[in-house]
């Protein structure tokens, strides 16, 4: 059994907005006598948009109205409607997702792309998306390599290291080619904070003053030795940990990189040669240059990224669904859910039923903003409960701790990583009785503090697609 469904990718970013359609191709790999294998065997980009400036009003909001207006013309040059749509990803990537609407800007969006499109802004998950769609783990898995992409876009840099395919790391800093803007021969604007580290350096930066080739080459040079630092190239220095987004942190100081991928705009500018190094109206050129001409960039192996420019955007469309596992359980009719919280029950509370019990009821109320009870997805990776008798333990302890969910008449809804969605969503539903809608899946992978999205059923009921992310919005 193969079925075919639909997803979108939105982008918007610091330098530009874009849009992709994508085909995910969804086939139960098992043989008719066996347990179904729902797996996801294909994915293929159908329509590309065209790539827009990301419009702005001023410095400090993102033009909504002009946003919607792009994403509806795409949709219609690309033959779609949000009904066609089964998954997806609306993002504000980088310095965007600092701007004053953002959120009302992705709410909006959300409601228009479709009944189960994701909105997010995590630099994180932005950093996997784009080493994704850049195609560094299929490098790093294929050539047992440890492998980095650098996403540098118009505000930020994202760093995801994959070892063996497998991710590692992730990182975001203040790094990127529109933090300086340059029109008519003046900068019209720098980043504050840029600004005030460039100053430190004796490099002297001001809106409104003649753009100085000189010291732009030399913050340029600044920002890519920090880039360096930051993928364990060279060593660190005190004022380096000053440029992680939301005073993030670096990938781990021990990581030894075999390779590197660079994606975003600034990737694309690396191989040029322009006359006017300021023909975007910003710094990505020089940035570009001062990547390639660093030489300790230069001391490591790059790989050709599969896309630069379109990375993230790619990655949205094609990288942020999975699929179940085959043996769930789940109430007819209350799918799709969207934006659930999850509350991943912590290694140390899954040891016994009685502290599974305990963390829930002492956790909910900080899902509750408004006081009262809302929808929270139960997550846990359930290893030590394989048996008849202790899955019948965990229900009575979720039952006991999560009254408050299914008492306000939400569904209940648990997540695990082992394979026993089937056998506890049935107890749980026969604990219940038939009144209370139960939804339980299983190999799914989520952290505290992530949010999900479970879509309607597919292949024949067997699956549900599932997006995790993270809706979080840089201060």
């Amino acid at each position: 059994m193969r079925q075919e469904i639909f997803s979108v990718g939105i982008d918007i970013g610091t330098s530009t907005t874009q849009l992709i359609f994508s085909k995910i191709i969804i086939e139960n790999m098992a043989n008719e006598y066996s347990v179904p294998r729902i797996s996801i065997v294909g994915k293929e980009v159908i329509y590309r948009s065209a790539i827009y400036y990301t419009p702005l009003i001023g410095n400090r909001e993102i033009n909504a109205e002009e946003i919607r207006r792009i994403v509806t013309g795409e949709y219609r040059k690309a033959g779609f409607r949000p009904e066609d749509l089964s998954t997806g990803a609306v993002i504000i990537t980088g310095e965007t997702a600092r701007k004053q609407n953002a959120s009302e800007v992705l709410e909006a969006l959300s409601s228009m792309a479709g009944d189960f499109v994701v909105a997010t802004a995590g630099p994180d998950l932005e950093s996997v998306l784009a080493a994704r769609g850049a195609g560094t783990d299929a490098i790093s898995r294929t050539q047992h390599l440890t492998a980095a992409n650098v996403d540098i876009g118009g505000g930020t840099s994202n760093i995801a290291v994959f070892q063996e395919g497998n991710l590692i790391g992730t990182s975001c800093l203040d790094i990127g080619g529109r933090l300086i803007k340059v029109e008519k021969g003046k900068v019209s604007y720098i980043y504050e904070r840029l600004q005030k580290l460039l100053e430190k350096q004796g490099i002297f930066i001001r809106a409104g003053d003649t753009a100085d080739s000189s010291a732009i080459r030399k913050a340029c040079e600044y920002m890519a030795d920090h880039l360096c630092q930051s993928l364990n190239l060279k060593k660190r220095t005190p004022e380096h940990a000053l440029f992680y987004t939301n005073q993030g942190t670096p990938i781990d100081g021990e990581i030894h990189l075999d390779a590197l991928t660079f994606s975003g705009g600034v990737a694309d500018c690396m191989g040029q040669e322009v006359e006017d190094e300021y023909i975007y109206g910003d710094i990505g050129p020089v940035l570009g240059k001062a990547i390639r001409t660093n030489p300790d960039f230069q001391k490591i192996r790059i790989c050709e990224a599969q896309e630069t420019i379109r990375a993230t955007v790619v990655g949205a469309g094609t990288h942020t669904t999975t699929v179940s596992g085959s043996t769930i359980s789940y109430s007819a009719g209350q799918l799709p859910i969207k934006n659930m919280p999850v509350l991943k029950i912590s290694e140390g509370a899954e040891k016994s039923p009685r502290l599974v019990k305990e963390e829930i009821e002492r956790r909910l109320p900080l899902y509750y903003p408004e006081g009262n009870a809302e929808q929270v997805a139960i997550a846990l990776t359930a290893d030590n409960y394989t048996g008849f008798k202790q899955i019948q333990e965990l229900a009575e302890a979720i039952l006991e701790g999560a009254k408050e969910i299914y008492g306000s008449g939400f569904p209940l809804v648990v997540v695990t990583e082992n394979d026993i969605a089937k056998a506890l969503g049935n107890t749980l539903r026969f604990m219940l009785g038939k009144e209370t809608p139960v939804i339980c899946l299983d190999s799914i992978f989520v952290n505290d503090g992530d949010y999900i999205d479970v879509g309607e059923p597919l292949v024949e009921g067997s699956v549900v697609p599932v997006v995790t992310k993270t809706l979080i919005f840089n201060n």
